[in-house]
């Protein structure tokens, strides 16, 4: 596969995800993923969740190559062809989806990148549709692990616009948007994943739970 791009991390955290996104999808769902990457989520979850329709995107060209690569590989009906989807950029090429998903992407991105996240899920998600993210996150102004803090200092000294964001930011600038976490998921290697949903303003906001 020549087109194909491999993340290290990709295949330690897919396991993990998974076991989350099977618990907060329905099933037959069409879920967007923003920030595809490499693909190889996009096909782990796809055969994962035989059920649900996956639609990848990523705005870097060699990475939708990629993610066809591995989408032809895993021979998967359910795994949609890449679009290319900027974030920031709206409106997003996609009317409706009961789900969107970013993992590992705002702290590899700019703020307004997150903010454009919120603006597109607000627009692609119906009522009750669910908004997941995975990452690392600070909480209360403070890293929750030494390694966490070191790698929040590398992404800076790379991009000053990146770094590991504020759970409480992330959560208001979602709540600006209609989205309110429900759920805060502790993942391994100090990562988190939260779960947000379209115009629930009743929900278990923060509600801890551990897989």
């Amino acid at each position: 596969m020549p087109d194909a791009l491999f993340s290290p991390a990709a295949a330690r955290n897919a396991a993990f995800i998974a076991e989350v996104l099977k618990r907060v999808l329905s099933s037959s769902d069409l879920v967007l993923e923003i920030a595809s990457g490499s693909g190889e989520h996009a096909v782990h979850f796809a055969g994962a969740l035989p059920a649900i329709v996956w639609q990848p995107s990523d705005p870097d060209e060699s990475a939708r190559r990629s993610i066809v690569a591995h989408a032809r590989a895993a021979g998967l009906a359910n795994i949609r062809s890449p679009l290319a989807i900027d974030a920031i950029r709206q409106p997003w090429p996609v009317a409706r989806a009961d789900a969107v998903v970013a993992i590992n992407m705002i702290h590899i991105a700019s703020w307004d990148a997150t903010i454009g996240l919120m603006a597109g899920a607000e627009a692609t998600l119906a009522e009750g549709g669910v908004l997941y993210l995975y990452g690392p996150f600070r909480e209360e102004g403070a890293h929750t692990a030494s390694s966490n803090a070191a790698f929040d200092d590398s992404l800076r000294a790379r991009n000053a616009s990146w770094g590991v964001r504020d759970i409480e930011a992330v959560a208001a600038a979602a709540r600006a948007h209609d989205l309110h976490l429900a759920e805060r998921v502790a993942m391994p290697a100090n990562n988190l994943s939260l779960i947000f949903r379209r115009g629930r303003r009743g929900c278990a906001v923060d509600r801890e739970v551990t897989p």
